[in-house]
């Protein structure tokens, strides 16, 4: 989980609630700067509980038994919180094909 004060990129403007892109890139090494206008990747329009789920089971090994033991919550649950996770990637990635 991130700490205290690690900044999250926002996912949704603070005025009206709209999807943000991203539109500028820069090095922090040598300054060079990317400008454009790019879609959020799916992942990391997932909020951070989600993303940082994706992470725990990628380094679990996709099992859903030490899923369930490192959150300590049962199998079922843990299956239900990939459905939902799995679900919005789908939808994400079909709004993305439509956009």
């Amino acid at each position: 989980m991130p700490t205290v004060n690690e900044k999250r990129l926002p996912l949704f403007c603070p005025s009206c609630e709209s999807k943000l892109k991203v539109k500028k890139l820069v090095c922090a090494q040598c300054d060079t700067e990317v400008e454009g206008l790019y879609s959020m990747p799916p992942l990391a329009s997932l909020n951070n509980e989600e993303q940082t789920f994706v992470m725990e089971f990628v380094k679990s090994g996709g099992s859903l038994k030490n899923m369930a033991s490192f959150m300590g919550l049962s199998y079922p649950t843990v299956r239900n919180y990939l459905d939902d996770i799995i679900s919005k990637l789908t939808k994400l990635e079909r709004q993305k094909k439509i956009a």
